[in-house]
């Protein structure tokens, strides 16, 4: 309670400093831009998915400029020795360092001295959609910098990382009039159920192949098109589903989920599918310093309220976790 009130005291101070409220309208001032605060706080938009597919860490000091982490890889041998031998092969650990640029993402809202005092007299609470706004705008930019990144700005995104496996899907597909060979081939939606599962588990073993099961993806992202297509279209003359069969016998992946962010995400700006672990060991979304939001600043005869977060894109510690293919 004590620093809510210095929070408050804060915001009068400046109120007070700048326009001749009466005492009356600088409390409803205060005690409404808290509640307006609060409630933008604790908004969730379910459209956008980056901290439900990624894990969130926000660990790292919202006063870095940067986020360096290393890579170990073991080095070294060992071989037979005699009794007395002294030229035992030395091992080592090497460890290379990868650095993620840290940036500051703004936004803003604000409220007039009449918005205030019209709000006052008709016993109504400030305008939250102003603060939802500013609030939405943050969140839709960290979101789309977590998927896509921003190469002039240093910041990787999840299907632009460049040390993902890359999967070509084969281009047999012959439903709804397809030819075999052309991209519409390469799609699941004109393929056979039999084609989808082939496809599917081609890209889990790639995986497991290449690190020797050491790395295993355990989530499937899909554009929302695909998802819908493979959970209601049948295995044959079962009542099964392409998907439900698919969770079921694979060993390794358990979770599907559509992600509207895969539509136009692939090559060409081609539909992707990928693959990953969702372990925070794996790769993490670095978001230093959440949403927040400051005091008022007097401006002419408004009050603009500004906001703030700080982004570190996407790390992904073991890129050969993840697998992704365009053209689906």
């Amino acid at each position: 309670m004590k620093n809510e009130q210095r929070y408050d005291e804060r915001d009068l101070a400046v109120i007070q400093a700048s326009q001749h409220f009466d005492a009356n309208e600088s409390i409803f001032f205060a005690r409404e831009l808290e509640n307006v605060k609060t409630k933008s706080y604790d908004k969730k938009f379910a459209a956008l998915t980056a901290t439900s597919v990624i894990p969130v860490s926000s660990e790292v000091n919202p006063g870095a400029e940067s986020i360096t982490y290393y890579q170990y890889e073991p080095t070294g041998m060992a071989k037979i020795i005699s009794n007395y031998a002294n030229d035992l092969p030395r091992a080592d650990v090497k460890g290379t360092p990868f650095t993620s640029i840290v940036k500051g993402l703004g936004s803003s809202y604000g409220y007039s001295v009449q918005d205030i005092r019209a709000a006052r007299m008709a016993g109504k609470p400030l305008e939250q959609r102003k603060a939802n706004a500013a609030r939405l705008a943050i969140d839709q930019k960290i979101n789309k910098l977590a998927y896509s990144g921003d190469t002039a700005n240093k910041i990787v995104g999840l299907f632009t990382h460049p040390n993902i496996t890359v999967y070509t899907l084969p281009t047999d597909g012959t439903l709804n009039g397809v030819t075999a060979g052309t991209a519409a081939a390469a799609k699941l939606i004109n393929k056979t159920p039999d084609q989808v599962l082939r496809d599917l588990n081609g890209m889990v073993n790639k995986v497991i192949e290449l690190t020797q099961g050491v790395e295993s993806p355990d989530t499937l992202l899909l554009p929302p098109a695909v998802y819908g297509d493979l959970a209601t279209r049948r295995v044959g003359d079962t009542e099964t589903t392409i998907l439900k069969f698919f969770l079921e016998t694979s060993p390794y992946i358990k979770t599907a989920m559509p992600v509207p962010e895969c539509v136009g995400a692939g090559t060409g700006d081609t539909d992707l599918i990928m693959m990953l672990n969702r372990d925070p060991d794996k790769l993490t979304l670095e978001i230093p310093q959440p949403f927040e939001q400051f005091p008022p600043q007097a401006k002419g005869l408004e009050f603009e309220i500004p906001c703030h977060a700080r982004l570190g894109g996407v790390i992904i510690y073991y890129p050969l976790s993840l697998i992704k293919a365009s053209g689906i």
